[in-house]
């Protein structure tokens, strides 16, 4: 022990001489020599990461997601108008109050917020009528009318009303093909344009261009395809290896081929033609390999809410969240709005969830900083919210 203090000693004092003290390390390293972020740093990167959802239409300083933004451990948040669990208002009871709403979350922000949506038209409408905002027609029947002109003038409006809002983010267009109308979340809800993948691509086009004209980011859905479905994805996992089509496929080449693709949002579905393992949303196969390899997505890919029971019910939250991050998935989120449960803070606990993984060897640091890479660049796309 005593050698050991002298040894010490020595090498201060040699440094000394060569110029000053020894530098302490500013970081750990991986066991490669190469340095890796403190958990603090790692935390702030994956909270940019974390989209939720969350309960209230107007906040205080003191409410959990105020307090989760300030903190830099959520990048992103979900508004609804109902809250499944009580029936009640959740986030919107009017325009001005929404715009208030957002406003209030952007300025806690360390960095500008995705604020999304699902503003998709008719069933799935988050922003109704009876709250002030503009009527809106389901998908199926500006597709049977197949009116692209139509759907155009639909999209603009909802873009408009999105961006006076402060909302920068609508998960639509529904890119689906109806290939089962009694489908529960798909066709039952009118929610697909068309079975044929030629009409559903050009009302998805003229919706994207909208979105982008008035400054607000679109989400196409449900990678790989959720239109033959026989189950909702909401209340347990699907199988569509026997229905799905690979035409499913189809409107998503076409708008990444014309780099109409903002963002992807994953489905909840198990097709063994895909992968025998796992869920679409949890697949390297499909996610990394289909989307990325083959169709040639580069941009940021977002989960389906992985509290739906199609995930919660088959796996817990530490493995759906290591399981998507290793399929490729870019934002994890979490809607925090079903029968079951509300958790005020899922999002610092998905960050820890993560922050761990990483420090486990389960998932690299470098996967981490890919996402956050995507998930950034998206931001500036979108205009800065005023301070």
């Amino acid at each position: 022990m005593r050698r050991l203090g002298w040894c010490v000693v020595a090498a201060v004092l040699a440094a000394c001489a060569a110029g000053g003290p020894p530098t302490p390390p500013t970081g750990d390293t991986a066991g490669d020599g190469v340095p890796r972020s403190t958990d603090q740093e790692l935390a702030r990167k994956v909270g940019e990461l974390v989209m939720v959802g969350f309960r209230g239409a107007r906040l205080e300083d003191s409410s959990p997601i105020v307090q989760q933004v300030r903190a830099g451990q959520v990048g992103g948040v979900i508004l609804f108008d109902v809250d499944v669990a009580s029936g009640g208002a959740r986030n919107v009871e009017s325009p001005d109050q929404l715009r208030a709403l957002v406003a209030s979350l952007q300025a806690a922000a360390p960095s500008p917020l995705l604020v999304a949506i699902d503003q998709e038209g008719g069933r799935v409408s988050r922003l109704k009528e009876d709250k002030g905002f503009p009527p809106t027609a389901p998908a199926r029947q500006l597709g049977q009318r197949n009116d692209v002109a139509a759907t155009r003038d639909q999209a603009r409006q909802t873009a408009r009303t999105l961006a006076e809002a402060g909302i920068n983010l609508n998960f639509a267009p529904v890119v689906d093909l109806d290939r089962n109308p009694a489908s529960p979340a798909i066709g039952a809800l009118a929610r697909s344009y068309s079975a044929d993948p030629g009409i559903v691509t050009a009302h998805a086009r003229a919706v994207i261009e909208e979105h982008r004209a008035a400054g607000v980011l679109t989400a196409v859905k449900h990678f790989p395809g959720h239109g033959s479905a026989s189950g909702d994805s909401h209340l347990g996992l699907v199988d569509v290896t026997g229905t799905w089509a690979p035409v499913e496929l189809d409107p998503y080449r076409t708008l990444v081929r014309e780099g109409n693709v903002d963002m992807v949002m994953t489905a909840h579905l198990v097709n063994q033609r895909l992968d025998p393992a796992w869920p679409a949303t949890l697949s390297p196969p499909t996610i990394d390999g289909l989307l990325r390899q083959e169709i040639g997505f580069g941009g940021p890919v977002i989960s389906d809410d992985l509290q739906m029971g199609a995930i919660s019910d088959e796996y817990g939250l530490d493995t759906a969240v290591r399981q998507a991050l290793l399929a490729g998935v870019d934002v994890l989120l979490l809607a925090n709005n079903n029968p079951r449960s509300y958790e005020p803070a899922i999002a610092p606990r998905v960050v820890d969830i993560v922050v761990a993984l990483v420090r486990d060897g389960a998932v690299s640091e470098q996967r981490i900083d890919e996402s956050l890479e995507r998930v950034r660049s998206l931001k500036q796309r979108v205009p800065r919210p005023p301070r």
